[in-house]
C-alpha cells in the first residue's frame, strides 16, 4: 500500500524534524522529504522542533493538565489536519531526544491522542485513519541497533505511542552510521530520505 494517496486526491503531510538542534542532517532530510511531497502535489506542513517554544516537562503527569503553549496548539492542529505523519529524528542513548519525547508527552494527552473508556482496559485512539513513517539517524550501525540492542525505541514509538493513538502502516528508515560518515555518505542519506514516501 502506497504511503501517499495515489488515487487522485493529494495527501496532507505533517513532517516533523525531531532534532532539537539547528542546521542538522535531520533538518536537511526533512526538507528534502517536504520538497519531494510538494513536487508530487501533496499539501505539506514542515515543523522543526528547534523552532518550537514549549515546556517539555509534563510536570504533574495526567493529574493536572498543563495548558498548551501557542506552538503546541499549532502542532496539535497540524496533527488533526494531517492524514500522513513523517518524523525524522536522531537516536540519542537508544531513544528520541528528550525534547522530542517531551513534545509527545505534552501533545498526545488524554482527550487528544486517546480517550479512556470506562470499563475498558485499553483506551480509544483519537488519531485513527492516519499513516506514519519514521526516519532515524544513528551512530550505531543498524545491525547492532536491531540485533544487539533490540531496537527498543522503535518498538515503543510504533506500539506504545503512534499505534496507541491510532496511527497505522508505520515503516521505519534507518540511516547509519552518521559518526565518521564522509560528506558523500551524508549527502546520500539526504538524497535517500524521500524514499520513505514510497
Amino acid at each position: 500500500m502506497a504511503f501517499l494517496d495515489t488515487a487522485g486526491s493529494p495527501s496532507r503531510l505533517l513532517i516533523l524534524n525531531g532534532n532539537p538542534g539547528t542546521q542538522t542532517l535531520c533538518a536537511a532530510m526533512a526538507e528534502r522529504i517536504a520538497e519531494r511531497a510538494r513536487a508530487g502535489g501533496h499539501s505539506v506542513r514542515l515543523v522543526h522542533l528547534s523552532a518550537l517554544t514549549f515546556d517539555a516537562n509534563l510536570k504533574e503527569g495526567y493529574r493536572q493538565r498543563m495548558d498548551w503553549e501557542p506552538d503546541l496548539q499549532a502542532v496539535a492542529e497540524s496533527l488533526t489536519w494531517c492524514d500522513r505523519l513523517v518524523i525524522v529524528h536522531p537516536l540519542w542513548w537508544g531513544s528520541a531526544p528528550a525534547r522530542l519525547k517531551g513534545l509527545f508527552d505534552r501533545v498526545l494527552m488524554p482527550g487528544f491522542g486517546f480517550e479512556y473508556i470506562e470499563g475498558k482496559a485499553l483506551p480509544k485512539p483519537l488519531l485513527s485513519g492516519r499513516k506514519a513513517r519514521v526516519v532515524i539517524t544513528s551512530d550505531t550501525p543498524t545491525v547492532f541497533l536491531k540485533w544487539v540492542y533490540g531496537n527498543g525505541w522503535v518498538k515503543v514509538l510504533r506500539r506504545q505511542i503512534l499505534a496507541f493513538c491510532g496511527f497505522k502502516d508505520l515503516k521505519v528508515m534507518y540511516c547509519a552510521p552518521v559518526r565518521g560518515a564522509t560528506p558523500e555518505r551524508l549527502k546520500g542519506y539526504v538524497d535517500r530520505a524521500p524514499a520513505i514516501l514510497d
